[in-house]
C-alpha cells in the first residue's frame, strides 16, 4: 500500500469502527430514550419527555434493599477474597514458585461447572442439615468469592510478576526487613494498581450474576438482578429506567478499572 493510499484506509477503518460502535449502541439509545418517554407507541418519537420513572425507581424501596444487598454481597465476597488470596499468593510466588502452574489449573475450575449444575449441587448439599444456608447470603458470599477468584488471581499474579517479587523481598532483607514486614510495607504497595484493577472488574462482573442468586435464594434475599427478573412484567418504561441505572453503575466501576489499568501501564 502506497502512502497515497495509507489515510483513505485509515478512514475507511475508522468508518467501519464508528458504524459498528453505533450498531452497538442504537439498542441502548432505544432502551433510554423509552426511559424517558411520557407515552411512545405509534410514533417515531416519544410524546414527550419525563424523569418520573426515574424518580419511581430511586423512591421504591423495594429496589433500594435490593440495590443495597448486591452491594453488600458482592463487597463481603470481594473482602473475603482480598483477605485469602493475597497472602497464599504472596507464600506461592515467593515460597513455591513451581506451585504456580497448579493453581492456575484450580482457579479455572469454577468456569468448568455450568452455574446451573453447581447451583443444583449447592442445593443438596446445603439445603438442610447444619450447614443449611439457601435463602441467605452467606451461601452467596462463597459463590461470589469462587467467581471472583479467576480474575483476581490472574490479575494480581501479573502484577507480582512485574514487580519481580524475588528481588524486592532480598532486597527488603537486606535493609533489615522480617518477611512479613516486607511484604506489607514494600510489596503490597506495588500492588495496589493491580488489586484495584482486578477488584472493579470481578466487582462489575459479580453485580450482573443472576443464575446463583436466584436459584439459591431467590426473593428471600433480593439482588438486584433477582429483582430485575420479578419486575419484567411491570411497566416497560420502569423497567428501561431500571435497566439504564444498572447499566451506567456498572459502566462507571468498568471504566474505573480501564482508567486505573491504563495508569499501571
Amino acid at each position: 500500500m502506497s502512502r497515497a493510499d495509507a489515510p483513505a484506509a485509515s478512514l475507511y477503518h475508522r468508518v467501519v469502527v464508528w458504524l459498528l460502535f453505533l450498531i452497538l449502541l442504537l439498542p441502548l439509545a432505544g432502551t433510554l430514550l423509552y426511559s424517558l418517554s411520557t407515552s411512545w407507541s405509534a410514533t417515531i418519537l416519544p410524546d414527550g419527555l419525563t424523569l418520573k420513572w426515574y424518580a419511581a425507581l430511586w423512591s421504591d424501596e423495594r429496589f433500594l434493599r435490593a440495590f443495597a444487598q448486591s452491594l453488600l454481597v458482592c463487597v463481603g465476597a470481594l473482602a473475603l477474597s482480598v483477605v485469602l488470596i493475597l497472602p497464599l499468593m504472596f507464600v506461592v510466588h515467593y515460597h513455591f514458585p513451581r506451585l504456580d502452574t497448579l493453581m492456575n489449573v484450580l482457579i479455572l475450575l469454577p468456569f468448568a461447572v455450568p452455574p446451573v449444575v453447581s447451583s443444583v449441587g449447592l442445593l443438596q448439599l446445603y439445603g438442610s442439615g447444619p450447614l443449611a444456608m439457601t435463602g441467605t447470603p452467606w451461601i452467596l458470599f462463597g459463590c461470589y468469592f469462587t467467581i471472583a477468584l479467576p480474575f483476581m488471581y490472574r490479575a494480581i499474579s501479573n502484577n507480582l510478576q512485574a514487580i519481580n517479587l524475588r528481588d524486592l523481598m532480598d532486597a527488603a532483607h537486606l535493609l533489615g526487613a522480617s518477611t512479613w514486614k516486607a511484604a506489607f510495607l514494600v510489596v503490597l504497595p506495588n500492588l495496589r494498581k493491580g488489586l484495584m484493577v482486578s477488584l472493579f472488574l470481578s466487582f462489575s462482573f459479580l453485580f450482573g450474576e443472576f443464575v446463583f442468586a436466584n436459584m439459591l435464594v431467590g426473593t428471600r434475599y433480593e439482588t438486584l438482578q433477582v429483582y430485575l427478573n420479578n419486575m419484567r412484567n411491570s411497566s416497560g418504561h420502569f423497567n428501561s429506567a431500571l435497566v439504564i441505572s444498572y447499566f451506567f453503575f456498572v459502566l462507571v466501576f468498568t471504566w474505573a478499572a480501564n482508567r486505573l489499568n491504563r495508569d499501571k501501564a
